[in-house]
């Protein structure tokens, strides 16, 4: 009985210890510098998340990359705690600086210029990057090309 009893243990431990992790990538170029909150509080099993992160005044290229995970002591309160408290770590990864040129920025809009070398990939990423301003400033977008 008493075997039975640690092999359950220890089985459900095994099983029961899995980080979550789930990770959203825009696709626009990572750079060096990340926003990490190591304990954000979520309640009721997640269904209430965490207060929302931030990074408009951090991230001034926009965000490349935002990853959300339960680690083992974040699931080990959320045990103790029967679901209640459910800590979670999120990481954002800025973005890094575009190829496009920001050549005006206004409070109705924005304008960006493609250097005239730009490749075909770079100017699918200052599209990109054009339509992720437009969404997260609200304004619109230009895009010029240099000549």
């Amino acid at each position: 009985m008493k075997k039975s009893l640690v092999l359950s243990v220890f089985v459900g431990l095994i099983v029961f210890t899995g980080c979550y992790n789930a990770t959203i990538d825009t696709g626009r170029t990572p750079s060096t510098e990340v926003i990490e909150q190591k304990w954000a509080s979520g309640w009721i099993y997640g269904l209430v998340p965490p207060k929302t992160v931030e990074t408009m005044s951090k991230c001034s290229n926009g965000v490349a990359k935002v990853s959300t995970k339960l680690s083992f002591l974040n699931q080990l309160v959320s045990g103790l705690t029967f679901g209640i408290y459910t800590p979670m770590e999120i990481v954002v990864t800025c973005a890094a600086n575009s190829t496009a040129l920001l050549e005006e920025a206004t409070e109705d809009s924005i304008q960006l210029t493609v250097p005239e070398n730009a490749t075909e990939e770079d100017i699918k990423n200052i599209y990109s990057e054009a339509a992720n301003l437009a969404m997260s400033s609200k304004k619109e977008v230009f895009v010029q090309y240099e000549r």
